[in-house]
């Protein structure tokens, strides 16, 4: 906050109202603090989950950390997603143009989703989340939208959900924090085309924790071990891929899968975008 004697008045540099007030903007920030704040309201329930060991899962949570998330990650996809991320996967934007089957995978309240399927109006959407609440909200808003005739959203767990010969799979910001990734990776791979893609929208992160001391890594680290790794131990396997999972990690576990090919694909300050094909 910058202040004017002369006037009495205070006032917002440029940079700062992009961050605080311009919710189209990718580095908008309230969605940050709203998810901080439902954080430190569910710390008392976090800690147990620590002590014991047991996990916490998203669905324990209250409305602040579900609807905060959204709020933060959703500006970097209106941001990136049509006009970046789906451009640089080979062939893909040509698929969507002509008409494919996506399953959006973990799309808790349907942004991406719905942000695809308006984007590219002859293609089908499915998305699947295991939070009943979320998918509740995520059909309301496809309505919303108008796109519900060419989307629906199931109540589905990453590694059970329905249908095969998808031509494209997603998961944004979401894979890292399962209980059992590699299971999930599989039923991906079986659900694709011979031809298909999974695209992987993961945090940004290093491999080496060195490489996370800045303040993205930072904060990323702490929401991780108060959010993302407690959700994974609250789930069958409990694998916990780590606070961030960084690409190695996230590479392991796609080629344990069956994927013969996995690449960066892109990224920005807050995310890494990564390609994987049968």
């Amino acid at each position: 906050m910058n202040y004017e004697p002369e006037t009495g008045r205070y006032f917002l540099a440029p940079e700062q109202a992009m961050a605080l007030t311009d919710a189209n903007s990718p580095a908008y920030l309230p969605g940050f603090f709203q998810l901080a704040l439902g954080s430190v309201v569910d710390s008392p329930q976090i800690t147990e989950a620590a002590r014991s060991g047991t996990g916490l899962g998203w669905h324990e949570h209250g409305t602040d950390v579900l609807d905060g998330c959204e709020r933060f990650f959703r500006p970097g996809y209106n941001a990136n997603l049509v006009s970046q991320w789906l451009p640089a996967l080979d062939e893909v934007v040509g698929k969507l143009e002509r008409g494919a089957v996506v399953a959006d995978v973990g799309c808790g309240h349907g942004s991406s989703t719905i942000l695809m399927a308006e984007a590219f109006p002859d293609s089908t959407f499915v998305g699947t989340d295991y939070h009943d609440g979320s998918i509740r909200t995520a059909r309301q808003r496809a309505r919303d939208a108008g796109v519900d005739g060419r989307v629906r959203f199931e109540t589905a767990a990453a590694a059970a959900y329905e249908g095969d010969g998808y031509d494209l799979v997603t998961m944004f910001d979401c894979l890292h924090d399962m209980g059992d990734p590699l299971g999930a990776a599989r039923h991906v791979h079986g659900s694709l085309k011979p031809d298909g893609t999974w695209m992987i929208v993961e945090p940004y992160a290093e491999d080496r924790i060195e490489g996370n001391f800045n303040p993205v890594g930072r904060a990323y680290y702490a929401f991780s071990t108060l959010l993302c790794t407690p959700a994974s131990l609250s789930q069958e396997v409990g694998l916990a891929l780590g606070a961030q999972a960084g690409e190695a990690r996230i590479r392991d576990v796609v080629t344990a899968a069956g994927f013969t090919r996995f690449r960066r694909a892109a990224e920005t300050p807050f995310n890494l975008v990564f390609e994987a094909r049968p």
